[in-house]
């Protein structure tokens, strides 16, 4: 158990912490469940850096490290998207049902992948794309934009340009990682017929 994944289990901790304080918010109108909530997720998106920080200047890098800090990012952004996308007004704003419905694609699609990778080679080789941090790094800035309830006034005409442009980046991201996944069923020898099937054949 490194430093790096310890803070990397203090964020998934973080998570349902974040959600309650926005039903809390929600409920009664109380502004100090939602700087509760905004402390909460920003708390976990600036651990997302210190984590990967302290594993590759201190060379705490581990398998569990390798699953834990994507889950982690997943179980955040899915957790912000989903219970922002209800309607909650006119305590917050709504994210768009069309971009959850993205982001939750993107991610079913990417496990089903890596499931059959694991099922047909053996072993999973998941390539960080810069397109998937940027889409998770516009996600974030959707959630807090409605957390900070900038989308409303003057910042209403930027939550189009950040929903809009996370769809696209998590959409075109999510079409890297699946030819990945392709890539790597080709190369295995399963995926090839076997001797049997080609004098069949």
């Amino acid at each position: 158990m490194t430093t790096a994944n310890k803070v990397t289990i203090t964020r998934i901790l973080l998570i349902p912490f974040f959600v309650v304080e926005v039903l809390y918010y929600v409920k009664t109108a109380d502004e100090t469940h939602r700087l509760a909530a905004l402390l909460c997720f920003a708390v976990a998106a600036i651990c997302d850096g210190v984590d990967g920080y302290i594993a590759r200047h201190y060379n705490q890098w581990s398998e569990l490290g390798t699953f834990l800090d994507p889950l982690a990012d997943k179980l955040l952004l899915v957790s912000g998207v989903v219970v922002l996308s209800f309607n909650h007004a006119p305590q917050l704003g709504q994210m768009p049902l069309w971009l959850t419905g993205t982001i939750i694609g993107r991610d079913i699609l990417i496990l089903v992948g890596i499931l059959l990778v694991h099922l047909t080679v053996g072993k999973v080789k998941v390539k960080p794309h810069l397109l998937g941090k940027i889409a998770t790094v516009l996600q974030m800035v959707c959630i807090l934009w409605i957390l900070l309830k900038w989308d409303d006034g003057w910042g209403a005409p930027w939550i189009n340009v950040w929903t809009m442009a996370a769809a696209a980046s998590t959409f075109v991201s999510g079409l890297f990682y699946v030819s990945d996944c392709i890539k790597q069923l080709s190369a295995s020898p399963h995926s090839s017929p076997s001797k049997e099937q080609s004098k069949i054949g």
